[in-house]
């Protein structure tokens, strides 16, 4: 089985609300429409921070400095075709504005919200860290 390693932003802004984006289709239809923190794979040779950067950048143009002191927590998740270990991120904005290039849809909710919608399953974990301990 296919084990990627890749990294998520829970970007948020104003210390309350938080950022949920929504998956498009894709090749795995258990994953088309969940929401997700975005980010992406870690290429060979890249930092866990320098990686998501670069998927910011490339999927919502957004340019943030993320330290390896912003990590928040690992999940690891077998779904039906593949393993995936996600390292998070807490990455705090001055504002609202991003490009949604890759994603479908997305919202701007406060912790209690975040339970309300239909989450990937690797990101389940860190919704529910989150909701338990805030942000």
């Amino acid at each position: 089985m296919k084990h990627i390693q890749v990294v998520a932003a829970i970007i948020v802004y104003n210390n309350c609300e938080i950022l949920c984006m929504r998956r498009g289709p894709g090749r795995h239809d258990y994953l088309t429409g969940k929401y997700e923190f975005p980010g992406g794979k870690i290429e060979p040779g890249e930092e866990m921070p320098q990686a998501l950067m670069r998927e910011l950048k490339e999927e919502m143009e957004l340019d943030l400095e993320i330290r390896a002191e912003d990590y928040y927590m690992t999940v690891n998740h077998i779904y039906p075709d593949f393993e995936i270990t996600m390292h998070s991120f807490v990455c705090r904005v001055g504002d609202k504005q991003f490009v949604r290039k890759e994603h479908t849809d997305h919202k701007w909710l406060k912790v209690e919200e975040l339970k309300g919608l239909d989450w990937a399953m690797a990101d389940w974990p860190i919704v529910e860290r989150i909701a338990a301990e805030g942000i």
